[in-house]
């Protein structure tokens, strides 16, 4: 049974959620590290290789931070974020990259399952949220994405560096009105907290994955470099850049 190391950090600020996943990418003597976390207030990041002005959501947004991982732009309001941050000599990333998304978003599935959700794999099918021009990340779907009612209702996106991954990803309790007709958790079952569907994947993680987690929280290095890092995210010329 492999050792996890579980960080919960409910309503935290967007740019000291976004400096303590970088600082989590750049440990390389960390742990395998699951973090669950929700946004407060609720925030737009981009993509790592978004521009500002293609995401017309952005300017409603009353905040808005750029990520490290590619993908699209997400509301983070009425979800539950999770990263992960790893060694890619970890079984969960071995071979090939889309195997990785395919194991992760299994277990997402199988949690999915117990609030009446049929997720599956969106194969080559196109979906009802699929959009043009909103540069959204769940306007835009690809193979590996969950899906239900035809809609989109997980994204997730990989950050690969020294080594080591850094796996975000967004899971949908409800919508949001920057993105308006999406899957989410509440077309079978409202009201889901972020805390509840936290404890019943990690409780799939460690059945499906044979991970023993461990409760834990950041050490004060990795406190310290969060702390330094969210300065960047902070910074509108980083945010805004072209």
């Amino acid at each position: 049974m492999q050792l996890w190391r579980t960080i919960t950090t409910w309503d935290a600020p967007a740019a000291w959620n976004m400096g303590l996943d970088q600082a989590l990418l750049e440990s390389p003597e960390a742990p395998p590290t699951l973090r669950l976390y929700t946004w407060k207030p609720g925030a737009l990041s981009l993509g790592y290789f978004q521009r500002f002005e293609d995401v017309p959501a952005a300017a409603q947004a009353p905040k808005v931070v750029r990520r490290i991982t590619g993908g699209g732009a997400i509301h983070h309001q009425r979800e539950l974020t999770f990263s992960i941050a790893v060694g890619l000599d970890d079984p969960l990333y071995a071979g090939l990259l889309g195997a990785s998304y395919q194991r992760v978003h299994a277990v997402i599935a199988a949690a999915l399952a117990e609030f009446g959700i049929d997720a599956q794999p969106r194969g080559e099918r196109r979906l009802a949220s699929d959009r043009e021009g909103t540069g959204m990340c769940f306007h835009h779907s690809s193979a590996l994405d969950l899906v239900w009612n035809e809609r989109k209702g997980v994204g997730s996106a990989q950050r690969r560096k020294g080594g080591r991954v850094l796996h975000h990803g967004s899971i949908k309790l409800d919508t949001t009105p920057l993105e308006g007709d999406i899957a989410s958790v509440a077309d079978a079952r409202r009201g889901v907290t972020p805390q509840e569907f936290a404890a019943v994947w990690t409780a799939r993680l460690s059945r499906d994955l044979g991970w023993k987690l461990s409760a834990s929280a950041p050490d004060p290095e990795e406190r310290a470099r969060a702390k330094q890092l969210a300065l960047r995210f902070d910074d509108a010329t980083f945010t805004r850049r072209r």
